[in-house]
């Protein structure tokens, strides 16, 4: 499991997976979640505007991140 740190109170499912490198264009992140591709927190997860925090794990194609808050 791949640890991604945030800055900030949230970051949105779609801008996540960009940010993690799970896929390369915005488009790419729609398709795939709303196609049912992307569980957060163990769940399906179809809304690419979903508000992940940190603790919460995301995972795509048998990859999973979890998020931590940075400083």
């Amino acid at each position: 499991m791949n640890k991604i740190i945030i800055h900030t109170e949230f970051i949105k499912l779609d801008a996540l997976l960009k940010f993690a490198g799970l896929c390369e264009t915005g488009g790419e992140a729609k398709e795939l979640i709303q196609g049912g591709a992307v569980t957060v927190n163990g769940e399906v997860c179809t809304m690419r505007g979903k508000k992940c925090r940190a603790g919460d794990v995301v995972s795509l194609d048998g990859q999973t991140i979890q998020i931590a808050e940075g400083c």
